[in-house]
């Protein structure tokens, strides 16, 4: 199972161009992280990792962020999801 989405939001007039990404990754002592990376988009994002200690709780995890930032007003570019 693995995840990775890429995630858009474009409002000219509030000049927003934003980017949002999330993938999972392994982890070398079988822990497992959701990395995220955000910013305008154009430019080097911001990037952050949560570490959890399974791979179930990790997925479930960037679901939930995933929807969250779908409905802020997101749409997806890209989706991995198996």
């Amino acid at each position: 199972m693995s995840f990775c989405c890429y995630l858009e939001k474009c409002n000219p007039e509030k000049n927003q161009q934003r980017f949002y990404r999330i993938h999972l990754s392994h982890g070398i002592f079988n822990e497992w992280a959701v990395i995220k990376e955000w910013g305008r988009i154009g430019s080097p994002g911001t990037v952050r990792s949560s570490w959890f200690n399974d791979q179930e709780s990790a997925y479930q995890a960037a679901e939930l962020i995933q929807q969250k930032k779908l409905k802020r007003g997101y749409r997806s570019l890209e989706t991995g999801n198996k």
